[in-house]
Order: structure tokens, then C-alpha cells, then sequence
């Protein structure tokens, strides 16, 4: 699945939220930007930090640029937020998150 990476409007109204149902169903407000996603992993910036969802058969349901929406779905083993105000560590747990 090919998807346009880039930042989302400023639009985002919604406070962040993260609603996981059953493992399955997967639905996240205040998102800011997709910044890379694929099958088993997604990096989200939302009003909170950067969020990465890994799982397997990871794929987008919806998505609502305007409202800073995504619904993902498929098998979600981990939600982890990556904290950025660390500097240059954090760098660093990034590169790893796409080893």
C-alpha cells in the first residue's frame, strides 16, 4: 500500500485520544503527521509525541486529514510513544525503530 507522506493541515481539533479495540480496530485523534507506515509499523506524530503502532496486517481503514483522525486495523502487538525532548538519544530510538 503506497501512501503520500507529509504533514496533515494544522487542523487538528481533536484532542488526542487512542481507543484500541480487541487488538483489532485501532482508532487515534490528534494526529499531526504519518510519518511512515507499512504491514507492521506505524510512526504517527500526534499532539502528544511521536507514536509508533507495530502489529501484523497493519493497514489503514480511515483517515481524516482535516481532523487529525486514523483508523488503523489489523493485529496490534505494541504502542510505545517516543519522547523527543531528550535530544540527541532520541535520534537515536528512532533510528532504531526502523531497523
Amino acid at each position: 500500500m503506497s501512501f503520500h507522506e507529509g504533514t496533515m493541515p494544522e487542523r487538528v481539533n481533536s484532542p488526542h485520544e487512542v481507543i484500541l479495540k480487541g487488538r483489532k480496530s485501532l482508532d487515534i485523534t490528534g494526529v499531526k503527521e504519518v510519518e511512515s507506515f507499512d504491514n507492521e509499523e506505524f510512526l504517527l506524530e500526534t499532539t502528544l509525541g511521536f507514536l509508533s503502532v507495530r502489529g501484523h496486517n497493519l493497514h489503514i481503514k480511515n483517515l481524516d486529514v482535516h481532523e487529525g483522525i486514523i483508523s488503523i486495523e489489523g493485529k496490534v502487538d505494541d504502542l510505545v510513544y517516543v519522547d523527543q525532548t531528550t535530544g540527541s538519544k532520541s535520534k537515536g530510538l528512532l533510528g532504531k525503530l526502523f531497523k
